[in-house]
């Protein structure tokens, strides 16, 4: 990541790393824009080393807890690039991604000209992972898309109340979402959550 002195690069661990990368290529050379970030469960295992380095007694880092809130990476983001555009950091649970691209879809409406949504999460680590034990596709993944206005056709996101009708996944929301956005031969795509999600490509 070359594009972000080295000394910031520094404070950030893997999972800041590959999200970081991934708003540096969303981006690459067009013009700023707004950008939300969104991850379900954030640089948690930063804060499980600092909840258990407190239970030792321990002196705390500040700029590892500075670096453990869940707006870190977008404040970095916007320090190392000397830019005051609009960040946003989303955490929704499941519905993370959802929740992402309702509010880039906000700001378009608003009078943005384009939104950069940015998705990043990596596995839980040991002292929470038998909270979700069966969680698919659970490797380190960050990745972004832009979102402009569509003179024709486009992508629309539909909300409905959750039915037992579709049933679970077999990866997680993310994935499903980044195969949908990338696939040209998938033109709808439900997503059964707390709420009934409907992603619709429109020719």
């Amino acid at each position: 990541m070359s594009e972000m002195p080295a000394m910031m690069r520094r404070r950030v661990e893997r999972l800041g790393r590959i999200a970081l990368q991934a708003s540096y290529w969303g981006l690459a050379e067009q013009p700023s824009c707004p950008v939300v970030f969104a991850s379900r469960f954030g640089d948690i295992s930063r804060s499980v080393d600092l909840l258990q380095q407190l239970a030792q007694g321990e002196t705390l880092s500040p700029t590892a807890f500075s670096m453990s809130v869940h707006n870190a990476i977008g404040a970095l983001f916007s320090i190392a690039r000397a830019d005051p555009t609009s960040y946003t950091a989303i955490a929704a649970g499941e519905e993370t991604v959802e929740a992402a691209f309702t509010e880039a879809i906000g700001q378009l409406a608003d009078g943005a000209e384009a939104v950069l949504v940015v998705y990043y999460d990596e596995p839980l680590p040991a002292p929470h992972q038998h909270f979700l034990p069966n969680l698919p596709d659970n490797f380190p993944r960050a990745w972004a898309c832009r979102l402009e206005h569509a003179a024709s056709g486009g992508i629309s996101l539909e909300c409905a109340p959750h039915t037992d009708a579709t049933p679970p996944a077999s990866r997680t929301a993310d994935i499903e979402i980044l195969h949908f956005l990338l696939s040209e031969s998938t033109a709808h795509l439900h997503i059964a959550g707390k709420r009934q999600w409907r992603w619709q490509k429109h020719a």
